[in-house]
């Protein structure tokens, strides 16, 4: 990444719970730094209550107001941060060191598979310790037997690029073994090539219907009685108030990872921010004013591309994620479909809300699958789980999807019905 001054990040943390710590982002900048800043801030659970975003086209200057855990590993967010930010030297002009023109190394993929007994909240408790361990799911296959077993198989990656050690993989199954407790049977972590994992993702497991009903990008304003109901954003354009930028006005319900859907979508569609700043309207809209402009330099003039933009934007703000509870005969499947960015990331901790949102509902997991695949023109990362009918199986299918969304939105219970 070439050199990066450790003042590049800088976090002042609040001294009170109910007000926000600061963030601050210095350094030169680069299409796409401020959907990467915010995938990282959403992967530690915080929450972006305020932003302002000022950048020249070399150098960038971002501050963030955040609220979320105490349990917040500061010091580790900062080394997160920095390892986005490009090296000052572009910012001089100094063309060898450009990492970001070239694509980066692949990080290597590492199969974990581990036998235990089964119980109630296993499996997010299994997610809660690979996400705190910095290991991220690219692929699940979850299985349970006749007899209360679980054979899992996790293709994970290591953010700390640790995992081909003896002593990551020992700690790695040290903390899942204290998760399996007295159940525990087998665990062990190996590295596998990139054949294994095009191979491991199988044919597709949806539908012609599925897809048609959970991909319509027509749909931007869904009935009253949805359970999962978004009202469709305000997005209005103006090229007046600027000689050398287009400014794009969004009004929205707020959401958890609001700012990282408009950054991401921005990204992929090669704009840049070169100005912007989002405030809060009330407990549950949020607005945000952004300057922008091409990657040539130039303002959004042709008015067939800001009308693209602007639908993209509403259909991303609209349906930041896809849902839906399907009937397989006897059994309840949930589906939920995650956008992956270009540059074939996506959001995070989709899974672990997933299986957290179950567990609050007591609601046992039969089976689970994570695959990617093309949907539509574009890739996405689907969530497959199979819900147990057992003696737990009491939830109704309007109170699952809520509970479900409601965890992946981070909203409260007033807020999913506050059309």
């Amino acid at each position: 990444m070439g050199i990066v001054y450790d003042d590049a990040v800088m976090i002042r943390q609040s001294g009170r719970e109910e007000e926000p710590s600061v963030i601050t982002v210095n350094c030169p900048d680069k299409t796409g730094l401020g959907c990467d800043l915010c995938r990282i801030i959403l992967f530690f659970g915080l929450t972006v209550v305020r932003i302002d975003v000022s950048t020249d086209g070399k150098w960038c200057y971002i501050v963030f107001w955040v609220v979320g855990r105490p349990s917040t590993r500061w010091g580790l967010l900062k080394n997160r941060l920095m390892g986005v930010c490009p090296s000052f030297l572009l910012a001089n002009g100094i063309s060898y060191d450009r990492p970001e023109l070239s694509p980066p190394k692949p990080p290597d993929v590492y199969l974990l598979k581990f036998c235990c007994f089964d119980r109630s909240g296993l499996l997010h408790d299994v997610t809660g310790v690979l996400c705190e361990l910095e290991l991220t799911i690219k692929r699940v296959k979850v299985s349970t037997t006749p007899d209360g077993k679980v054979m899992d198989l996790f293709f994970i990656t290591d953010s700390r690029e640790l995992l081909h050690t003896k002593k990551r993989k020992e700690d790695t199954c040290d903390h899942l073994k204290a998760v399996f407790g007295d159940g525990a049977i087998s665990c062990s972590i190996e590295r596998v090539g990139p054949e294994i994992m095009s191979s491991s993702q199988g044919p597709s497991f949806l539908s012609c219907g599925v897809t048609e009903d959970m991909f319509n990008v027509e749909i931007l304003n869904p009935s009253e009685d949805d359970p999962i109901a978004f009202k469709c954003p305000s997005i209005t354009m103006d090229n007046l108030l600027s000689p050398s930028h287009t400014l794009v006005q969004i009004v929205c319900r707020d959401h958890k990872g609001l700012l990282y859907d408009v950054m991401r979508t921005l990204k992929d569609c090669d704009i840049q921010v070169s100005y912007g700043r989002l405030t809060r309207k009330g407990s549950t809209e949020c607005e945000l004013d952004l300057f922008i402009m091409q990657v040539d330099g130039k303002k959004i003039v042709d008015p067939s591309r800001q009308n693209s933009l602007s639908t993209r934007l509403q259909v991303e703000l609209s349906r930041p994620l896809r849902l839906a509870l399907i009937n397989r005969g006897p059994d309840t499947e949930l589906l939920v479909a995650n956008p992956i960015e270009l540059s074939g990331k996506g959001r995070p901790m989709v899974f672990h809300d997933i299986t957290l949102a179950l567990k609050t509902l007591n609601r046992p997991i039969f089976s689970a699958e994570i695959a990617r695949h093309g949907i539509g023109g574009r890739e996405w990362e689907i969530y497959r789980v199979l819900l147990d009918e057992g003696e737990n199986g009491s939830a109704s299918k309007k109170e699952i999807e809520e509970t479900v969304w409601r965890m992946l939105m981070s909203w409260s219970n007033s807020n999913v019905r506050a059309r």
